[in-house]
C-alpha cells in the first residue's frame, strides 16, 4: 500500500474538509484555509459540485445506463455514485479511482453493492488512462454503454499533462451510447480570485488551473450534449435534485461549469 503523504495537502483531503469531513492533516486545513481566505464559497461549491454529481448520476442512470467509471473519487462522503445508481438500478457496475492513498484506505465504503451490482476501487491516477482501462475492464463489460465521470478533477490537471488527450484516450474505449460527465472551476468571473487559489494549491504540489467556458467546452467535442449544454451547475437539472440538495443560497453564483454528454 503506497505511503499517505502528510508533508503537502492533498487535493482530495482538501475537498474532504470543505465537505466538513474529518479525513484531512494539518497540512490540508492549512492550505484549505489559505483557499477559504480567498474563495470564501469554497465549501458552498464542494456541495454544489457533489450535488451536480449526484443528479447526473440519477438522469444517467433513470435513462437506463448500468455501467460507471467515476475517477478522481475522492474520500467516500454518502451518498456515493453507487448508492445513487443502485437505489434505480440494482443491477448496476460502478468502478472507481483516485491517486490519494488515503481514499484507498476508505475502499471499503466504496465496495458495499447491491447483491445485483458490483463496485470495485483502484489506486490509479488520470494520468494514466491504460492503468484505469485496464483495471475497470475486469468489472466493466465496454462493448456495453459507460458514464464516465471525471468531477471537479480537470482544473487539478494542468495543460502540461495534456487533459484533452487523456479525456480523449479513457472514450476512446468506451462503446457507443456511453456519456461523459465533467464539472470545472472557472475564473471566468473573477480571475483575480481564482489565480490566488490557483497558487495555493500550486505550491501544494498540484498543478491546478482553473478554465474558461470555450476551454472547458472543448472537453466535450465530438460528443453530443445532453440538455441544457454547458452551464453553471446550479442551472443543470435543478429538479433532479434530492430536497435542500446542494441549496446554498448562492449556489446560482458558484463559478463550476458543469456538462454531460452522449459518445455517438
Amino acid at each position: 500500500m503506497s505511503t499517505i503523504d502528510t508533508s503537502r495537502p492533498h487535493a482530495a483531503r482538501m475537498y474532504d474538509y470543505f465537505l466538513g469531513g474529518k479525513d484531512n492533516y494539518p497540512v490540508d486545513v492549512a492550505a484549505a484555509e489559505q483557499v477559504t481566505s480567498h474563495f470564501p464559497a469554497v465549501s458552498a461549491m464542494a456541495r454544489t459540485n457533489r450535488a451536480f454529481m449526484h443528479r447526473a448520476s440519477r438522469l444517467l442512470a433513470e435513462r437506463g445506463v448500468r455501467q460507471f467509471l467515476d475517477i478522481g473519487t475522492g474520500i467516500p462522503t454518502e451518498p456515493n455514485l453507487h448508492q445513487i445508481v443502485q437505489g434505480i438500478a440494482p443491477e448496476a457496475r460502478v468502478v472507481y479511482a483516485d491517486n490519494d492513498p488515503i481514499v484507498l484506505r476508505h475502499a471499503e465504503a466504496l465496495l458495499h453493492s447491491a447483491p445485483e451490482g458490483r463496485t470495485a476501487y483502484v489506486q490509479a491516477d488520470v494520468r494514466d488512462p491504460g492503468k484505469i482501462i485496464a483495471t475497470a475492464r475486469e468489472t466493466l463489460d465496454f462493448s456495453r454503454p459507460i458514464a464516465l465521470s471525471l468531477v471537479a478533477l480537470l482544473h487539478l490537471v494542468g495543460d502540461g499533462d495534456e487533459p484533452l488527450r487523456l479525456v480523449r484516450e479513457l472514450l476512446e474505449p468506451l462503446a457507443p451510447g456511453s456519456h461523459l460527465t465533467l464539472s470545472h472551476a472557472t475564473g471566468d468571473f473573477d480571475p483575480e480570485t481564482w489565480e490566488r487559489v490557483v497558487e495555493v494549491y500550486r505550491k501544494g504540489g498540484t498543478a491546478a488551473q482553473v478554465r474558461g467556458l470555450g476551454e472547458f467546452s472543448e472537453f466535450f467535442t465530438g460528443l453530443e450534449l445532453v440538455d441544457p449544454g454547458v452551464v453553471l451547475a446550479a442551472r443543470w437539472h435543478p429538479a433532479l435534485g434530492e430536497p435542500r440538495e446542494g441549496d446554498d443560497g448562492g449556489e446560482e453564483e458558484i463559478p463550476l461549469y458543469v456538462g454531460v454528454a452522449r459518445k455517438p
